[in-house]
């Protein structure tokens, strides 16, 4: 007995809980946060060294990155981390268990053939792909039942093929929290900072 009640179990919807946690932080914190983002900001490098996403020989966007990963690593753009969130935590993620078929079945989810071919090249643009790539994502794990949220990830886990797909949909909700602190952290010190280009840098006090 506690407090002259019978304890009884509660069912949990883990799926909901699951699902509702990332639409709480999309629709109350992440989505207004980049409301007037402009092409300067989108790209600014608050110091030197920084990883954006640039135009390559081809034309197209890509993201800077290195592999391993540098210790400690770089200061990284609000591009690279809003395209990092849309195109290798949505995007890639929603393709592989939720995809149109263009991808061959062989391709497990850290395959770049389910990485988005076009990444955007300004800030709007790239506002509007976070939302297609949110929306995909969101409605694929929404459509999941407690079988689906159970089931292991399979081949198309990688070396995680024994997780349950409901612990991805965890470590994704975690990757889109942290690093969309990090984009409204960037808009902040952007603003209270006085920068008004892609170039402007961060002078530490003297």
């Amino acid at each position: 007995m506690v407090f002259g009640r019978s304890e009884r179990a509660v069912r949990v919807d883990w799926g909901g809980l699951l699902v509702g946690q990332l639409e709480f932080y999309w629709d109350v914190h992440l989505r207004p946060r980049l409301d007037g983002l402009t092409d300067e900001e989108y790209f600014w490098e608050p110091v030197e060294g920084c990883w954006s996403l640039r135009r390559a020989a081809d034309g197209g966007y890509r993201l800077d990155q290195q592999l391993p990963e540098p210790t400690p690593p770089p200061v990284t753009t609000i591009a690279w981390r809003l395209v990092h969130v849309g195109a290798t935590c949505f995007a890639n993620r929603a393709s592989t268990f939720f995809g149109d078929g263009s991808v061959p079945e062989d391709a497990d989810m850290f395959d770049p053939r389910h990485v988005p071919a076009e990444l955007p090249g300004d800030a709007t643009q790239a506002v509007a792909f976070l939302e297609r790539t949110y929306r995909h994502w969101h409605d694929g794990t929404a459509s999941l039942d407690d079988e689906g949220l159970g089931r292991p990830l399979g081949p198309k886990g990688g070396p995680y093929a024994e997780d349950p797909m409901a612990e991805l949909i965890a470590h994704i909700n975690r990757e889109v929290m942290h690093h969309g602190a990090e984009i409204g952290l960037l808009r902040d010190l952007y603003r209270a900072s006085g920068a008004t280009t892609r170039d402007s840098r961060l002078v530490p006090r003297s």
